[in-house]
Protein backbone atom coordinates (compact mmCIF):
# COMPACT_ATOMS: atom_id res chain seq x y z
CA UNK A 1 0.00 0.00 0.00
CA UNK A 2 1.61 3.71 -1.08
CA UNK A 3 1.13 6.67 1.17
CA UNK A 4 -1.09 7.89 -1.63
CA UNK A 5 -3.76 5.17 -2.52
CA UNK A 6 -6.89 6.20 -1.18
CA UNK A 7 -8.13 4.53 1.93
CA UNK A 8 -10.90 4.66 4.41
CA UNK A 9 -9.45 4.27 8.08
CA UNK A 10 -11.30 3.45 11.22
CA UNK A 11 -9.91 3.91 14.77
CA UNK A 12 -11.75 3.01 17.84
CA UNK A 13 -10.67 4.21 21.58
CA UNK A 14 -11.52 2.27 24.04
CA UNK A 15 -12.33 3.33 27.77
CA UNK A 16 -12.44 -0.21 29.52
CA UNK A 17 -14.87 0.37 32.85
CA UNK A 18 -12.44 0.44 36.16
CA UNK A 19 -12.21 -2.68 38.64
CA UNK A 20 -12.05 -5.39 35.39
CA UNK A 21 -10.53 -8.89 36.65
CA UNK A 22 -7.39 -9.89 34.55
CA UNK A 23 -9.59 -12.39 33.15
CA UNK A 24 -11.69 -9.98 32.19
CA UNK A 25 -9.39 -7.93 30.32
CA UNK A 26 -7.53 -11.04 28.40
CA UNK A 27 -11.47 -11.90 27.32
CA UNK A 28 -11.91 -7.89 26.00
CA UNK A 29 -8.05 -8.50 24.13
CA UNK A 30 -9.26 -11.69 22.34
CA UNK A 31 -12.17 -10.66 21.08
CA UNK A 32 -10.53 -7.54 20.17
CA UNK A 33 -8.00 -9.74 18.42
CA UNK A 34 -10.39 -11.69 16.14
CA UNK A 35 -11.30 -9.13 14.34
CA UNK A 36 -8.35 -9.28 11.98
CA UNK A 37 -9.78 -12.39 10.14
CA UNK A 38 -12.15 -10.14 8.62
CA UNK A 39 -11.16 -10.51 4.85
CA UNK A 40 -12.00 -7.06 4.24
CA UNK A 41 -9.22 -5.14 6.85
CA UNK A 42 -6.33 -4.55 4.80
CA UNK A 43 -3.98 -3.22 8.27
CA UNK A 44 -4.76 -4.35 11.50
CA UNK A 45 -3.62 -3.22 14.56
CA UNK A 46 -4.73 -3.05 18.54
CA UNK A 47 -2.19 -1.19 21.05
CA UNK A 48 -2.56 0.97 24.31
CA UNK A 49 -1.26 4.09 25.07
CA UNK A 50 2.20 5.05 24.40
CA UNK A 51 4.40 5.88 26.60
CA UNK A 52 4.64 9.36 24.78
CA UNK A 53 3.90 12.32 26.91
CA UNK A 54 3.46 15.68 25.14
CA UNK A 55 0.54 18.28 25.84
CA UNK A 56 -1.10 17.16 22.24
CA UNK A 57 -1.35 13.44 23.47
CA UNK A 58 -4.35 12.10 24.73
CA UNK A 59 -3.29 8.72 26.75
CA UNK A 60 -6.84 8.73 28.58
CA UNK A 61 -8.18 5.50 26.30
CA UNK A 62 -7.57 1.77 27.68
CA UNK A 63 -7.23 0.33 24.09
CA UNK A 64 -7.07 0.86 20.34
CA UNK A 65 -7.65 -0.88 17.11
CA UNK A 66 -6.98 0.38 14.06
CA UNK A 67 -7.79 -1.18 10.65
CA UNK A 68 -7.46 0.11 7.05
CA UNK A 69 -9.74 -0.57 4.43
CA UNK A 70 -9.74 -0.30 0.70
CA UNK A 71 -12.95 1.69 0.98
CA UNK A 72 -15.88 2.73 2.71
CA UNK A 73 -17.96 -0.59 1.29
CA UNK A 74 -15.07 -2.85 3.04
CA UNK A 75 -15.54 -1.29 6.17
CA UNK A 76 -19.35 -1.37 5.93
CA UNK A 77 -19.47 -5.38 4.76
CA UNK A 78 -17.16 -5.03 7.80
CA UNK A 79 -19.72 -3.36 10.96
CA UNK A 80 -22.49 -6.06 9.82
CA UNK A 81 -20.04 -9.23 9.55
CA UNK A 82 -20.75 -11.80 12.11
CA UNK A 83 -17.43 -11.82 14.00
CA UNK A 84 -17.64 -7.86 14.43
CA UNK A 85 -20.84 -8.23 15.89
CA UNK A 86 -19.81 -11.93 17.87
CA UNK A 87 -17.13 -8.97 19.63
CA UNK A 88 -19.89 -6.20 20.23
CA UNK A 89 -21.81 -8.66 21.97
CA UNK A 90 -19.51 -10.51 23.94
CA UNK A 91 -17.08 -7.24 24.83
CA UNK A 92 -19.36 -4.54 25.65
CA UNK A 93 -19.81 -4.73 28.39
CA UNK A 94 -16.40 -3.94 29.29
CA UNK A 95 -16.19 -0.57 28.10
CA UNK A 96 -17.67 2.54 29.43
CA UNK A 97 -17.32 4.05 25.78
CA UNK A 98 -15.84 3.91 22.49
CA UNK A 99 -14.92 6.91 20.56
CA UNK A 100 -14.93 6.30 16.39
CA UNK A 101 -12.76 8.23 14.42
CA UNK A 102 -13.24 7.42 10.46
CA UNK A 103 -11.29 9.01 7.45
CA UNK A 104 -11.30 8.52 4.22
CA UNK A 105 -7.72 9.72 2.88
CA UNK A 106 -7.50 12.45 0.45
Amino acid sequence: MKALDKKFVHVVNFYLKSGLSEEQIRHFETGMSSLHVIDEIRVFNVGRPAATDRPTIDRSYSYSVLMIFDNQEGHDIYQVHPVHRQFVENCKQYWEKAVIFDAETI
